[in-house]
């Protein structure tokens, strides 16, 4: 199989280049290495995989393409609260040009898979108006289409209906996952189980500590790269909306920082502040769809996904 990853030199698009490329797979990915990075992970990949930097709002990087491929996985957008917040008009143009000009160029025998975002439920959980934990068929609302904030949501939002629609009229399958609170080795800074880990390897004391009281329903992202691969091998999927997470373990962000102190060792007092404004109180996922359609099961345990997340940013920072 001849799999494309778009942005597949972020998080997630590395690990699922590897799974791909375990599964025996074929794999191209193209990435404009603004988030993504060649790094040693991608470099140990470079015998294995093709690597083509590219500006996937550019349309003339779709023409240098090939066609004739078997998955598609659509992962490329300006993500992250900083990045977000710092640039909205940019989450914007990105995220819109880089798929706009992929579904011009998308043919219809090929099978594509669509980033999207749990982030879509902000604004109706936080005006309480949906459920936690959430379904798929809840009615998505942003409660202030200025603020840089609700950016990246609606960018997804735009997203899901224009892979939907163009599905329709041009012939090709589409699924759209939503990703719940994916985490693991190598996804940036900008992230609460990486930041956490990041200054408990550097010992801060005090220990600052915002929303201590919001929840999450976080998902390793070997679990999530497995939710991926199942639901493009799944017909029943295609034209389907569906989660991505783990709602196993959903822990709040105070339990998790004592987690990941305990893991390094630390014990340094808590300085808990608010949570930063914006920021939904609770997050997890119904993942009744994704097991109908995949039998999935999320596999790693929160404490054992931590402490190899740990791991490796102190490694990495050292």
């Amino acid at each position: 199989m001849r799999a494309l990853l778009l942005g597949g030199a972020g998080f997630i698009g590395l690990h699922l280049a590897r799974r791909l490329r375990a599964d025996g797979h074929e794999v191209t990915i193209c990435d404009d290495f603004s988030r993504g990075r060649r790094d040693p992970a991608l470099a140990a990949l470079a015998g294995e995989v093709e690597v083509r930097s590219a500006d996937l709002t550019d349309p003339a990087s779709y023409q240098a393409l090939k066609p004739g491929w078997d998955q598609i996985y659509m992962l490329a957008a300006v993500v992250g609260v900083r990045n977000v917040e710092s640039g909205p008009a940019r989450v914007i143009r990105v995220n819109t040009l880089a798929l706009m000009h992929l579904l011009d160029w998308i043919g219809p025998d090929d099978r594509l898979f669509f980033a999207s975002t749990s982030e879509a439920y902000a604004g109706g959980v936080s005006a309480g108006v949906v459920p936690v934990p959430t379904p798929e068929d809840v009615p998505l609302m942003i409660e202030d289409v200025g603020s840089p904030r609700f950016t990246y949501a609606i960018s997804k939002m735009l997203g899901e209906a224009a892979v939907l629609h163009t599905a329709r009229a041009k012939g090709f399958t589409a699924v759209v996952g939503r990703f719940h609170n994916i985490y693991g080795p190598r996804m940036g800074a900008d992230h609460v189980i990486p930041e956490l880990s990041l200054r408990a390897a550097r010992g801060e004391d005090p220990f600052t500590l915002y929303g201590a009281e919001q929840s999450r329903a976080f998902c390793h992202v070997d679990d999530a790269t497995e939710a991926m691969v199942r639901l493009m091998a799944t017909p029943d999927a295609a034209g389907r909306i569906v989660h991505i997470g783990n709602d196993a373990e959903e822990t709040n962000i105070g339990d998790l920082a004592k987690l990941v102190l305990r893991i390094a060792g630390v014990s340094p007092v808590i300085r808990e502040l608010p949570a930063p404004a914006g920021s939904v109180a609770r997050r997890c996922p119904d993942l009744t769809l994704l097991r109908e359609l995949t039998g999935y099961e999320p596999r790693v345990p929160l404490e054992e996904g931590v402490r190899r997340t740990f791991e490796w940013y102190r490694e990495s920072a050292g």
